[in-house]
Formats: C-alpha cells, sequence, structure tokens
C-alpha cells in the first residue's frame, strides 16, 4: 500500500538524519543554514529539518511540487 511505503520512508529518512544531520542540503535562498532539506526517496517531498538540534528536529514536509517560500516564511 503507497501510504505504508510513504510512512516508511520518512522513518528510514528520520533514522539517517538523526545518525547523520548534515546529509540534507542546505537553501540558503530559503532558510538559514541551520534547516537542511532531504528528498524523500521514492516520493515527491522534501524533509526539511533544523540540524542544529540535538536530536535534528524535522519541521516539516512539504510536496516538492510547492512554491516553499510561502511556506517557509515562519521557520526562521
Amino acid at each position: 500500500m503507497a501510504a505504508e511505503a510513504l510512512v516508511d520512508a520518512v522513518e528510514a529518512a528520520a533514522e539517517r538524519i538523526g545518525d547523520h544531520p548534515h546529509i540534507g542540503t542546505t537553501r540558503p535562498h530559503l532558510l538559514r543554514p541551520t534547516f537542511r532539506f532531504l528528498t524523500l526517496s521514492g516520493f515527491p517531498y522534501l524533509i526539511i529539518y533544523n540540524a542544529e538540534r540535538d536530536p535534528p528536529e524535522i519541521v516539516t514536509i512539504i510536496h516538492g511540487a510547492r512554491n516553499l517560500p510561502p511556506l517557509l516564511w515562519n521557520l526562521e
């Protein structure tokens, strides 16, 4: 089932982020470098997380086709 695969992918990505907080990329034109972006493997979603927190904090998961700036303005 697709929903279960999505949940599994999010859980796997969260574990990777926890083990390696700097695996995501920075996008300084969108957010401070403390926030990183990781594409969810097999799905068109971005996981946005704060890599400077211990443990890293996932702040949102957004579809990659969305207009990101208006969705991220409150994370600054």
